[in-house]
C-alpha cells in the first residue's frame, strides 16, 4: 500500500510561521532543509490528510493543517502505532521514532483540536532522516521493510 505527500511545510524558526512550499531537501541525521527543529530526534513530523478531515468533521470546523505545525501531510497511507517502521517518502527513507503528541498550540488554533488529535496517534508521527533526498509534493510516500 502507498500514499501520496500531499503538501511540505518548513517551520523557520521556533513558534514561527510554516511556509508551504512544493519541494524541500532531508538531511541525513538532521532534517528537512530550512527548519527549525535540526539534529534532533524529532526531524521531521508528519500528519495524515484523512485523519486532519475527520477530525475537522468531528469539530465542525475548516481550518488549514498547517496548524498542526507538522513538517509533511500525506494521504493514502496509515501512521498510527507506526513506531520503529521505515518509511519512503519521496528519495529518503525516515525511521519512524514515536508519535507528535498534540501541545496547547493545538488549542489556540482551534478549541477542542489537542483533545480530538489525543487519540489513535490522531497528532501525527516523528521520524529520523536516514538519507539524504529531494522531496515534492506528489512523491510516492509508502512502508518499507527494516534491513537486518
Amino acid at each position: 500500500m502507498s500514499g501520496r505527500l500531499e503538501a511540505i511545510w518548513i517551520k523557520r524558526a521556533h513558534r514561527g510561521p510554516m511556509d508551504l512550499v512544493s519541494r524541500g531537501k532531508l538531511i541525513a541525521g538532521r532534517g528537512l532543509v530550512g527548519n527549525a527543529d535540526q539534529g534532533r530526534r524529532r526531524q521531521v513530523t508528519i500528519i495524515e490528510r484523512e485523519r486532519w478531515d475527520r477530525l475537522m468533521r468531528q469539530l465542525d470546523a475548516s481550518i488549514s493543517p498547517a496548524a498542526r505545525r507538522a513538517n509533511l501531510l500525506v494521504s493514502g497511507i496509515e501512521l498510527a502505532r507506526a513506531r520503529d517502521r521505515l518509511l519512503r517518502v519521496g528519495g529518503s527513507r525516515l525511521l519512524v521514532r514515536g508519535e507528535t503528541r498534540p501541545c496547547e498550540r493545538m488549542d489556540e488554533a482551534l478549541p477542542g483540536l489537542r483533545r480530538g488529535m489525543r487519540e489513535d496517534w490522531g497528532g501525527g508521527i516523528f521520524a529520523e532522516v536516514l538519507d539524504d533526498g529531494e522531496i515534492a509534493v506528489g512523491d510516492e510516500v509508502r512502508w518499507e521493510e527494516l534491513s537486518p
